[in-house]
C-alpha cells in the first residue's frame, strides 16, 4: 500500500519547496521525486525532510 509523502527541497536562492509523492516507503518517495522533478534530479543533496501524511 502507498502512502503520502511530502518531499522538501531548497533552490539555489534557499526557497523551500515541497513535492507530494505516493510511495512505499521514503526511500522511494525521494527516488521519484529525484525523477519528477528536474531541479532535485540535478541537486538531490537539496532535499531537506521527507514526511509521511497521515
Amino acid at each position: 500500500m502507498d502512502h503520502h509523502y511530502v518531499v522538501g527541497y531548497h533552490d539555489y536562492e534557499m526557497h523551500m519547496h515541497e513535492v507530494c509523492e505516493y510511495a512505499k516507503d521514503s526511500f522511494e518517495a525521494r527516488t521519484e521525486a529525484i525523477e519528477d522533478v528536474p531541479y532535485i534530479h540535478e541537486h538531490p543533496n537539496c532535499i531537506d525532510y521527507i514526511l509521511e501524511e497521515k
